[in-house]
């Protein structure tokens, strides 16, 4: 057989492997999908479960490295850090964000870094918590979980990393409580300054200050004032937030089912896309009580960038803020730009206080291929020098 017909002959077997395979992964695409979805496998306990936020601790028992996407593995560090790291999402997603695919999770990187990783899941909102606000989000219900997870780590001092509304979460939290044993606080994509006009949640808090004038006027005669707005009326449905998300990235959403027709041969690309798609289509309801708070306090007002903002009969003190700062903005980020996001710099009153610029748009920061060597390793690396170090725990 001459070098062109074994060409071919190669070439052919190929196709038909490729068909194959193709069509053993499109069955399952269609009709058994689940075995396809890869997020939410790491083991987990749960130390707190409540009506609707829970607490979990996660670890890697019986592993002893972990696999990484781009083919290196990790060897798994059993001496732990003295201080616990907490993870914490933003709202309106689901806990896969930190653990979305085995080769790509925030959880098991951090435990096989050495840290005794808890999850904050602020569960699955429903109508009936639609007046939910961010005094409820920020104060009781995060310093509810931190005491549960001081209790069961043995630990008061802990960091608080949060991703997008997770970081600002932690920030208005410590803003309130100035917690002294919130060691480190680490925040990816959070928004601060509305103010500069720049990105999406710019350019609709200039909308809203556009229309605040007016509003107030009629305010006086009508029901129009936002502090009179009934918060269900605000609340934003699963299918909503899954539109906004979605948006940070419009092409990449309608080129990822092109791609997954292309690849349908390639089973390990299934499984990413469809864990991905699993993720984004089942996104939470967003109660309106914090969409009426950050409307009124960031949007309007802009008093996130100004150091401090009124939570109900609280007020949240960025600028007392002391705990050492790692901040994270995305290059890309259309939604909270690096302008928005590094100014919690000015804001703080921490010593201690770093910001960085990281590839990826508002969720490939946190959760893309460059995720992992420039925001993971990068917090990890932050956060062992100012962590500490205990002698060998024992596996739970």
């Amino acid at each position: 057989m001459n070098k062109v017909s074994s060409a071919i002959l190669r070439r052919v077997l190929l196709l038909n492997k490729r068909l194959a395979e193709s069509t053993s992964t499109g069955i399952d695409w269609l009709f058994n999908r689940d075995t396809l979805i890869q997020s939410g496998r790491t083991w987990f306990e749960l130390v707190h479960d409540g009506d609707l936020m829970a607490v979990r601790y996660y670890e890697l028992p019986g592993e002893t490295e972990i696999k990484m996407s781009d083919g290196t593995v990790m060897p798994i560090r059993r001496r732990k850090h003295a201080v616990p790291l907490v993870l914490v999402p933003p709202l309106g997603v689901t806990t896969e964000t930190f653990d979305l695919l085995p080769e790509r999770s925030l959880v098991r990187y951090m435990v096989a870094a050495g840290f005794k990783v808890y999850l904050i899941d602020w569960g699955k909102p429903g109508p009936q918590h639609a007046h939910l606000g961010l005094l409820e989000y920020s104060y009781d219900m995060m310093g509810l979980a931190l005491s549960k997870i001081r209790k069961h780590s043995g630990s008061q001092d802990v960091s608080l990393m949060g991703w997008c509304m997770g970081g600002l979460l932690s920030l208005l939290y410590q803003g309130q409580a100035k917690d002294p044993h919130v060691r480190n606080i680490v925040t990816v994509a959070s928004p601060i300054d509305l103010g500069t006009g720049s990105g999406v949640l710019g350019a609709v808090a200039s909308v809203a200050q556009a229309l605040d004038g007016p509003a107030q006027l009629l305010g006086s005669y009508s029901k129009l004032r936002l502090n009179t707005l009934d918060p269900a009326l605000l609340s934003l449905p699963d299918w909503a937030t899954t539109l906004a998300f979605k948006a940070t990235d419009p092409i990449g959403s309608v080129t990822a089912y092109w791609d997954l027709v292309t690849r349908l041969w390639d089973r390990e690309f299934v499984k990413s896309h469809s864990t991905t798609s699993d993720y984004l289509n089942n996104m939470r309801r967003y109660p309106g009580g914090v969409v009426k708070d950050m409307i009124k306090g960031a949007a309007i007002e802009n008093l996130l960038a100004k150091g401090k903002m009124p939570i109900g009969e609280k007020i949240a003190e960025l600028d007392s803020i002391e705990s050492n700062l790692l901040a994270f903005a995305g290059e890309s980020d259309y939604l909270v730009p690096v302008d928005a996001a590094e100014k919690i710099i000015d804001v703080v009153a921490s010593k201690d206080k770093s910001f960085r610029v990281a590839p990826g748009g508002h969720m490939g920061v946190i959760i893309g291929s460059a995720a992992p060597s420039m925001v993971w390793q990068q917090s990890a690396d932050w956060l062992k020098t100012r962590s500490g170090l205990v002698k060998l725990v024992a596996e739970k």
